[in-house]
Parts: structure tokens; sequence; C-alpha cells
């Protein structure tokens, strides 16, 4: 059976200011296997990078709090442990590929330098080892170890979040975070990537948190799906088992808005309306503007996370208090 690597628990994150506090992250609960993979899906502002930086501790300092829940990490609470402990992790243990690769590199540094700084800060070589293991990470992302000391503006886009990606996977963390890994490529080498990702993550069994607003991308490597909307999960389950038959409106009105070669259709079906304020929360369910289901109850009654055939729900309908009218219209 496949060990526990990752639990979290009614995660709430606020960014507090002196105006307001917005409500990122409200009370997530998500667990994650050893070697498995999962994506975070949702549009702009749904809490998805606010999730991984609460993972990572890179929540800004002055703003960004953890108010509620855990996060156990190999039997680990990242909430409570010290920053000079978490320190020993993020990068070692738990790696990050952040959204820009034009913005991610240090443009003064060669990549190889950039790749054995992570192994020397970590312990795990000294320079010259450092320097061996910076060329062989390379060479595993596709690229010739002879590059190794040249800087960030020699290489493409696509290139760089190569670099990116050797640099996360230097130390073989456990788990692999990664942002929105292929939003600043193009198509071509947007699928190089995620195949290499993939391929990378079943070798060094890394278990992985893929974050996308693109169904697709997700569909091309994670097995499970977690469907995130003003910082609340509203459905989770495997992958090809949402995407077939999706349980929440907010999952439906997403895979409703992907073109699709099969159908003939002269328009897109967009999800009406837009995400809600953060900074208000309002009463019963978040979705009920934009839900074409939508009942008078919906307006009052805040739905609570379900299961239903080993899948994960938060929608009235399938509490039982309104009639399942989604699937009757499928019927």
């Amino acid at each position: 059976m496949d060990e526990l690597l990752l639990s979290i628990q009614n995660l709430t994150t606020h960014y507090i200011t002196d105006e307001n506090i917005v409500h990122a992250v409200n009370g997530i609960s998500l667990e994650l296997k050893t070697g498995g993979s999962v994506g975070l899906v949702g549009e702009s502002g749904a809490g998805k990078t606010t999730t991984a930086y609460s993972i990572m501790g890179l929540l800004p300092k002055l703003t960004g709090k953890i108010v509620g829940g855990s996060i156990f990490f190999q039997g680990n609470d990242l909430t409570t442990i010290p920053e000079d402990e978490m320190r020993k992790i993020r990068g070692n243990q738990i790696s990050m590929i952040f959204q820009d690769p034009m913005t991610s590199l240090n443009p003064i540094l060669t990549v190889g330098d950039q790749i054995a700084e992570v192994l020397e800060i970590h312990g795990t070589a000294n320079r010259e080892a450092a320097i061996a293991k910076a060329g062989d990470m390379l060479e595993m992302v596709g690229i010739p170890r002879e590059r190794m000391h040249e800087y960030p503006h020699q290489f493409s886009g696509g290139m760089k979040q190569r670099v990116i990606i050797a640099i996360a996977l230097a130390c073989s963390p456990k788990l692999l975070i990664a942002d929105e890994p292929t939003t600043a490529l193009d198509v071509t080498i947007q699928a190089q990537v995620l195949r290499m990702i993939k391929e990378l993550k079943a070798k060094l069994n890394t278990s992985l948190i893929l974050i996308s607003h693109n169904l697709g991308v997700v569909a091309q490597v994670c097995e499970n799906v977690a469907i995130m909307y003003a910082g609340r999960i509203v459905e989770y389950g495997p992958l090809h088992q949402v995407f077939e038959s999706p349980l929440h409106p907010y999952t439906e009105g997403l895979l409703n808005s992907i073109p699709r070669i099969e159908l003939d259709k002269t328009r897109l079906s967009p999800i009406r309306g837009m995400m809600p304020d953060p900074s208000v929360v309002p009463e019963g369910c978040i979705f009920r503007p934009r839900c074409p289901y939508a009942e008078d109850m919906c307006a009052v009654t805040a739905p609570r996370i379900t299961e239903e055939s080993g899948r994960k729900v938060m929608c009235l309908m399938h509490e039982g208090i309104i009639a399942n009218k989604m699937r009757a219209e499928h019927a």
C-alpha cells in the first residue's frame, strides 16, 4: 500500500491588510500518497497558488497567515515547525517550480552554479561534486552538460523551464509542486515540458501537485484532480471519472468551456459571471450567483463536502436536499 506523504486538513489561509481580510483558502482538505499526483484546477484567484505557498512556508511575512488547519508532511505539521527547520525541508524534500521561467532564474549566475547552489545549501554535495551533479541534472532534462557555464539570457523560454525543473529536482525531493509550469510556453514546448515532468516523476518516484487553470494540462500528467473555486475544493476524484461525469456545476462549466473537435459548435460556452470578492464571505453557496441549477435554498444554506462513489463534492444537489437536476439534464 502506498504511504501517505502529505495530508492537508481544513487549511485556512488569509491575507490580512489594514483595509480588509482576504479569505484566500477556506478549509480545504487534501491527501497525497508517495508517488501520487493531483492537479489543482480553477480560475485565477481560486486559491491554488496560496495553497502551494502555504505548504512551502512562503506566504508574505506581513500579510499572509495560516489561521486554521494543518499540513502534515511525512508525519510533521509544517504549520508549527520553526523557520530554520522549514529551510531544511524547502528545496530539499519539497521543491516548487514557479510560474514564470523568465524571472525565476538569477541573471548574473550561470545555470550550472544555480543548480549546484541548491546541492551545497542542503549539504548533499561539496563544490566539486555539486558541479558534477549539476551537469548530470542538465543532461537529465535534455540540456547538454557543456551549456552549464552559460547564463539564463542565452536560453530560450522552454530551455529556462527545463533548467528550473533541474533545480527543483536536484535534491530528489519527495514532493514537487509545479505552479502553472507551462504558462509562458508555446504549445509544442508545453507538451515537451509536461512529458518530461511525467517521465522524471516516474523515474524519481516523486509525488506531484500540478497547479493549472487548464484542464488539458492536468489530464496529461495527473491521476487525480481537485477543482478549486473561491478558496474551496468543490470537487475531487480520479481524473478520468471527474472528466467523464462531473458532479459539481462549476466542474461541468469548466469542461463545457473547452473547445472539442468532435462537437459541432460555433461558439464556446463560458461560465457566466465572475469569481466573488475574496474579502467578502457570502451566505449560502459560494457558486450560487453563477450556477445554472441554483435554487432559493442555495442562497441561505452552505453546502458541505459529501462523498459519492469514492468522490468528493461540495454541492447541495448531492446532499439530497435539492433534486439532482444536472443528472436529469444528461439522462
